[in-house]
């Protein structure tokens, strides 16, 4: 059996997937709907869809903030999921000027349209690794996972960047920097492999 997971719910997140996945793994999760719970988890993970702006109001209005950023000085470990890793930059450009939590040096930029591609980017596209980490271990370049998301991340300090992904063009697409990990895509709903990754962050140890 896994460490207690507690995923994080502030309103806007896709938990009852995430919830069944983690169990398909042998785990536990707990759905944390207020913030002095957070400390009493040994990792977290931060679902997400939906609007930047909407995301980080809901996160101040439930009194979130705070504690978030004391559970990541904390050194535990964290993974965001889609929206939950954009929340994790310093600001988003969706739907005008955000600030986000700032835990990496990073933007969340507008994909680009183009005659070649749709926006958004819904549907299965490979990643390609960056850099080497547990979080990916035995995933191989090329590995096909689900993304549904229109904004994508800048790194600022590319040495964050885990893996990257092409829709119209290179954006990152995992990210990761001491004890904080991010997807941009769907683990959850990325059947085997998604499961896989899930996995490797259940049995990642603390920075």
């Amino acid at each position: 059996m896994y460490t207690k997971i507690g995923i994080v719910d502030y309103g806007m997140g896709n938990i009852s997937s995430l919830q069944n996945a983690i169990f398909e793994l042998g785990g536990k999760s707990l759905v944390i709907k207020h913030p002095s719970e957070l400390l009493s988890f040994e990792k977290i993970i931060m679902p997400g869809v939906g609007a930047f702006g909407d995301a980080i109001k809901s996160i101040k209005l439930k009194g979130f903030l705070e504690p978030l950023n004391a559970y990541y000085r904390s050194g535990r470990n964290v993974l965001g999921i889609c929206l939950g890793m954009q929340l994790m930059c310093k600001t988003s450009e969706e739907d005008g000027f955000h600030k986000g939590l700032g835990w990496f040096d990073a933007e969340v930029k507008k994909l680009e349209n183009s005659n070649e591609i749709k926006i958004p980017h819904i549907g299965w596209n490979d990643i390609k690794i960056s850099k080497k980490h547990q979080l990916m271990d035995n995933i191989q370049d090329g590995t096909d996972f689900y993304f549904v998301h229109s904004y994508h991340v800048c790194c600022n300090n590319k040495t964050d960047e885990l893996a990257k992904s092409y829709h119209g063009l290179d954006f990152t697409s995992s990210i990761q920097n001491d004890n904080l990990f991010g997807v941009q895509f769907h683990p959850e709903k990325s059947q085997d492999k998604g499961l896989h990754l899930l996995k490797n962050f259940l049995e990642t140890a603390h920075a």
